[in-house]
């Protein structure tokens, strides 16, 4: 079998042919799935072997003592023998993986071969294609936990650890120093918990990351802004819990974590940080510091570790074998979720080149996973359905209305986007009436009801559902109600408008599509508004038919959401490009004519930045790239399309141009249509035409099945991030 090893004298690493280890008594022989790289340790090592010998004896003094002792006792000729011996040889790397058991030892009888389990250890969760894993370092897989996610059961026991030795207890705020692997876990564990957590890191992807994962906040450890952040959630008393999750030769931690405590807080040591303690600052808040050491207790007990003598969960409720299995539970269940943090998946075959870009900086990484050989055999390639749009046989009709008579229209939510860009277009327009605003609370009803003129304000749904006088239902709010809101307003006899997305889930888009059929209601529109600007409309039109492939590139600068945005709550409301991709993918598909029939989607480490490339029936490409580190005063969206030698070129709704081929003998001309004006993204022709329909009982602005492709490519996005590679948009029509 092949393992990864490094020779801390030279610095070599490689990966080498070794004996498959036997299966002894206790234990089990695990062929490896996925293996994780630590980040952190594995690298310091990895460094460290690097070094010179002056350089290593720097590192780790407490060798230096030990060869001290030696030669005490030994003389420096035999103690030279030995430690250039122990130097001069392989050692293994690795210590958290994900495998499936292939021989049980005896007296093993909670798995069997064929069962999926997560391992841990230094000694037995290496980088290898077969480890030997005693009993109280392996766990059950939960069902349905993918195998790479698994695979991080091991760091997530040393995070969970850490919050155990920390006490926390619901309301409380915490700090997490560093944001590395484990200190994203802590974030999540702590957010789980119901603590709420200041991040702080010198890395902005590492914050917005952190950020995205539940933190409420997150700056540079240097920063006013994480002073601030802890003074406005504490009333300025301090943060309870300090978790120090950061490496380094720097001080600051610790004194970042006595200056933002609060007295007699607790600071838990998690990483491997400088602690020269600042005697003075945690000793006037009696600070109580306190250490976590490694996965939890069994940890370094060989007669936990190797013999298999658990400890009575009367005495030790969370010991490391229990830790581990807790963790798994956590991600199956999805209250942790850690495919985020995975920045790159390596084949194992390609492990030395792996280090190698980590070491030197050429990867940044937050987690990265090698894949073992049979595992891209055996995956299966990712699919997400397109629902079949089902109507009566009969065919659908409108809701009949009294000729003449306003179109009545009901808001569920009234927040920014439905005050600002949809509700002065429609308070304005003749023959609307603005009948009821539903929203959560009484007060931003009644704020609602006073700016536009609702007849009603209400927090009461069912009775808004109810009224029959009510034509049209707009759901604008939160994206984690979208789907639901839509279903009952459907069933409930209303044409609707609701914001993108119009799903998270594909059970939530086939809910939907539940209702359209039950109902027979197919009255729905996505406010996918891209497609009604005007300018790209007149665009569109002077480009003209095409015959071949298209080419379509659009760039979308989004920017950085401000801290505190719901949209960060990717836990609830779904990633950011799942509330808002669904815009662009509507409008390269309204450009090029069809619905996409596979999605790939990439994603650098640490941020949101995505590069999504959607294929096309006729062999036409749309790349949609999301950034949010791009400069501010950048337009916000650009697009190119080509084919059939013309080129269209949109500058963020405000300039429109069409290039083309004209003439005869090679001439080339081009011709422009550049109106400057107003931005304008169609919202205003969007609304029109959704009302002209329900007035006039005319098709919707956009078909059903356009909406149906569009959210599911949207929703494929996250299933490609996932898997690595393209998605296939399954027809079910």
């Amino acid at each position: 079998m092949k393992q990864v090893v490094q020779n801390y004298k030279t610095g070599e690493l490689a990966v080498l042919d070794v004996p498959v280890p036997g299966c002894k008594p206790g234990g089990v022989l695990v062929r490896t799935a996925y293996s994780l790289i630590s980040t952190g340790t594995e690298l310091m090592k990895v460094s460290e072997a690097g070094m010179s010998m002056l350089g290593k004896a720097r590192s780790r003094p407490d060798q230096v003592a030990k060869v001290m002792q030696s030669v005490a006792v030994n003389g420096v000729p035999a103690t030279y023998r030995k430690v250039m011996g122990k130097l001069d040889s392989y050692t293994p790397l690795g210590y958290s993986l994900c495998g499936v058991v292939e021989q049980v030892g005896a007296g093993i009888d909670d798995v069997a071969v064929g069962d999926v389990v997560a391992c841990a250890g230094n000694e037995h969760a290496l980088h290898a294609e077969l480890n030997w894993v005693p009993n109280n370092l392996y766990a059950r897989v939960p069902d349905g936990l993918a195998p790479r996610h698994a695979a991080f059961g091991t760091v997530g026991s040393i995070a969970m650890q850490g919050v155990r030795q920390g006490e926390p207890q619901l309301g409380e705020v915490a700090l997490v120093i560093g944001l590395g692997l484990i200190g994203q876990l802590v974030v999540q564990l702590l957010t789980a918990s119901g603590v709420r957590v200041v991040g702080a890191d010198p890395d902005p992807a590492r914050c917005e990351l952190a950020e995205r994962l539940g933190a409420a906040a997150c700056g540079d450890p240097g920063s006013a802004a994480v002073e601030a952040a802890v003074a406005e959630l504490t009333d300025g008393h301090g943060v309870d819990q300090v978790y120090l999750a950061a490496g380094g030769g720097s001080n600051q931690p610790v004194e970042l974590a006595a200056h933002l405590c609060r007295d007699r807080g607790r600071v838990v040591d998690i990483g491997k940080c400088r602690l020269d303690l600042p005697w003075n600052a945690y000793y006037e808040k009696e600070l109580d510091v306190r250490f976590s050491r490694s996965y939890g207790p069994g940890r370094y007990d060989p007669e936990y570790e190797l013999e298999g003598r658990d400890y009575p969960i009367g005495y030790v409720r969370w010991t490391e074998r229990r830790n581990l299995a807790c963790f798994l539970d956590l991600v199956a269940r999805g209250k942790v979720d850690v495919d985020p943090l995975v920045s790159h998946i390596a084949d194992f075959d390609d492990a030395v080149e792996t280090y190698r870009s980590l070491k030197e900086g050429e990867l940044k990484a937050v987690a990265v996973l090698f894949r073992y050989p049979g595992q891209e055999r055996e995956a299966q390639p990712p699919v997400v359905s397109v629902p079949a749009v089902r109507r009566p046989a009969e065919g659908v009709s409108a809701p009949s209305r009294a000729a003449g008579s306003p179109v009545r229209l009901a808001f569920v939510g009234a927040g920014n986007y439905a005050t600002s860009m949809l509700l002065p277009h429609l308070s304005e327009r003749d023959g609307v009436e603005l009948a009821t605003v539903v929203t959560t609370t009484a007060l931003s009803a009644a704020n609602a009801q006073r700016k536009f003129g609702f007849a009603e304000a209400t927090t009461d749904l069912d009775a808004v559902l109810g009224d029959k006088s009510v034509d049209a239902v707009f759901v604008v709010t939160r994206h984690s109600s979208h789907a639901e809101l839509t279903r009952q307003a459907l069933l409930a006899g209303k044409a609707v408008f609701v914001e993108k997305p119009l799903a998270l889930t594909e059970d939530e888009l086939a809910g939907v599509l539940a209702a359209v059929e039950e109902s027979g209601n197919d009255r729905l529109q996505v406010g996918f508004n891209r497609r009604f600007s005007p300018l790209l409309q007149e665009a569109r039109k002077r480009f003209g038919a095409r015959t071949g492939p298209a080419s379509l590139r659009y760039l979308v600068n989004a920017g950085r959401l401000q801290h505190g945005s719901w949209y960060l709550q990717q836990g609830t409301e779904g990633s950011r490009f799942a509330g808002e991709g669904g815009h662009f993918i509507d409008t390269a598909s309204w450009l090029l004519g069809a619905d996409p029939v596979s999605v790939y989607a990439t994603a650098p480490s640490g941020n949101e930045d995505l590069q999504v490339v959607l294929r096309y029936p006729d062999g036409s490409t749309a790349t949609i790239s999301y950034v949010t580190t791009g400069a501010p005063g950048f337009p916000k969206e650009t697009l190119d399309l080509v084919a059939d030698g013309k080129v269209l070129r949109l500058d963020d709704f405000v300039r429109a141009s069409v290039y083309f081929e004209k003439g005869t003998a090679g001439r080339k001309k081009w011709v422009s249509s550049r109106l400057p004006q107003a931005r304008d993204k169609g919202q205003l022709a969007e609304l029109a035409a959704f009302v002209r329909a329900v007035r006039t009982g005319g098709p919707m602005p956009v078909p059903l099945e356009s909406l149906v492709a569009t959210t599911a490519a949207t929703l494929a996005v996250q299933a490609g991030l996932a898997g690595g590679v393209p998605v296939t948009l399954a027809d079910g029509r």
